[in-house]
């Protein structure tokens, strides 16, 4: 049943996810954490740290990690958690398969006319509304800690946050070596 449950539930992600992995992040957490209870939050931001670490669309990475973590805490191991996996990963790319497929020719015929620029234009919004919704879900006590239980804590995240934000945005420092320096930073931390 839970990979029913979970095929059903990635399609709809695909289906509905514009913006990419990073819209997709809020939705995800949505359906697995807050209506399917498979994750706590705690796990689900764990997955996503894991996601954009390691190679590919983070999307389709939080779908096979959510999907291992989900049967795994339903109980099963193993094989069975990594059908899970598997599961998640193909409904969440099923949709954008058969869309491509169906509308590719279609598509190129039609790309310049006047209804399908806006269309475009108005999906714009749509997915920028989706990645400030990721960006807020994921500013929470788990990821920055709180001021009333751990001040220190929550205020070097805070100045580490504005740090990085300032670094890439104006001084135009890679993102990647951004990465590095908070990393090393809260390493520093921890001593």
């Amino acid at each position: 049943m839970i990979y029913l449950s979970l095929f059903i539930t990635f399609f709809e992600i695909g289906l509905f996810g514009f913006g990419g992995g990073y819209g997709m992040l809020s939705l995800i957490q949505t359906e697995t954490v807050v209506h399917h209870h498979w994750l706590s939050s705690a796990e689900f931001t764990n997955i996503v740290a894991i996601s954009q670490m390691t190679p590919g669309p983070i999307g389709i990475n939080s779908a096979t990690y959510c999907g291992y973590t989900a049967v795994h805490n339903a109980g099963y191991n193993g094989a069975l958690a990594m059908l899970g996996s598997a599961v998640a990963t193909f409904a969440l790319v099923l949709p954008s398969l058969i869309l491509m497929i169906l509308i590719s020719k279609m598509f190129v015929k039609y790309m310049n006319t006047a209804p399908v620029q806006s269309v475009f234009m108005g999906l714009r919004p749509a997915v920028v509304g989706l990645l400030a919704a990721a960006t807020l879900l994921l500013c929470n006590a788990e990821n920055f800690g709180s001021p009333m239980v751990n001040p220190w804590q929550f205020w070097i995240s805070m100045a580490l946050f504005a740090a990085t934000f300032v670094g890439t945005k104006w001084m135009k420092i890679n993102p990647i070596k951004m990465i590095c320096f908070a990393a090393y930073a809260g390493l520093m931390l921890l001593y």
